[in-house]
């Protein structure tokens, strides 16, 4: 089966199904926020509406990241006025994000460009030659309890508000974007108090630990694929190497289908209203594997890239995995 040929198919954009998205999605944003401040004396109240207004903050994010893709709505610029107004909901300034997230799919699958992706992975080999120290800090970083709520909030709150490449593409509309998020968060405190703040701040805080779990699992499953030049195959980066999360038909709705990753990597064109349509009339014989929610927990605890073996494995906890390990990459 030509799979290039099978998604082209899906990569139309439509202008009344992208505005229902778009609109749809903001509405959920506003009117769960609201219900949250309202009703925050009642916890049954609150709770349901900050996990709804998370779910629609990752929504926005997704929606973004077709604008910069532009394949959400029909125009290049109805697409960069689209993500621009998204920005400061998303906490992600518009330009330089499309433009370091196009580095991303650039380098997909490159180890000698691992500083592209969003979560970085170390191979076995490097992991055998470093000292103490840099395990340390790694195994910090890769720990699910630290790299979730902690790298939701210095990723959304404190890094995007000057993310890497800043200089390179663009600083101005950084500090303008930065200037819109203190306006909606003035707007918010004087229409809320403190209450809408921290009500926000909450439910924003467990948008960004989705995104952020979502995100690892794009790329960070057992047979994903890594490789170096000239032996990398662009086309098994985007399939192999990302992820088609299976974890139901509702919870692709409420993530606009980014859990249908490996066919937005192989053709961005897709817009995210089209993904599942596309990815689930593969006949089944071709199908990319699908992960369910069990592998994907099981996923966290998967840490560096074995070249050898050609997978993700765990850290070596065992003086005889050590000693496997150095024997395996001498």
């Amino acid at each position: 089966m030509d799979i290039r040929a099978h998604t082209r198919a899906y990569a139309k954009q439509d202008n009344t199904l992208a505005s229902l998205s778009f609109f749809g999605t903001f509405a959920v944003y506003f009117a769960s926020l609201y219900l949250a401040i309202t009703y925050v004396s009642l916890w049954w109240v609150l709770l349901p509406m900050c996990v709804v207004h998370a779910f629609a903050a990752v929504r926005l994010y997704v929606l973004q990241h077709d604008c910069g893709h532009h394949s959400l709505f029909e125009k290049r610029a109805q697409n960069e006025l689209a993500g621009e107004i998204l920005s400061p909901f998303t906490f992600a300034p518009f330009e330089v994000m499309k433009q370091n997230h196009n580095l991303h799919h650039g380098h997909l699958g490159n180890l000698d460009h691992r500083e592209t992706t969003e979560i970085y992975t170390m191979t076995l080999r490097e992991w055998t030659e470093a000292g103490f120290w840099r395990r340390l800090q790694y195994r910090l970083y890769r720990n699910p309890f630290i790299l979730i709520p902690v790298g939701a909030l210095f990723t959304y709150f404190v890094r995007y508000r000057w993310p890497k490449n800043t200089v390179r593409f663009g600083w101005k509309p950084v500090i303008l974007h930065n200037l819109s998020i203190a306006v909606f968060l003035g707007l918010l405190y004087s229409l809320a108090g403190w209450t809408g703040i921290l009500v926000w701040l909450a439910a924003s805080l467990l948008g960004g630990m989705l995104g952020v779990f979502l995100v690892y699992l794009q790329h960070n499953f057992e047979d994903t694929y890594w490789d170096r030049r000239p032996d990398l195959d662009p086309q098994l980066a985007a399939l192999k190497g990302s992820s088609c999360l299976d974890f139901g038909r509702w919870f692709d709705v409420a993530v606009a289908c980014i859990t249908l990753h490996d066919i937005h990597h192989f053709n961005a064109r897709i817009p995210s209203y089209r993904l599942r349509a596309c990815h689930y009339s593969i006949p089944e014989e071709y199908a990319p594997r699908r992960i369910k929610f069990p592998e994907a927990v099981a996923a966290l605890r998967l840490k560096l890239w074995d070249e050898d073996q050609m997978r993700l494995v765990p850290f070596p906890n065992t003086a005889r995995d050590r000693s496997n390990a150095a024997l395996s990459t001498g």
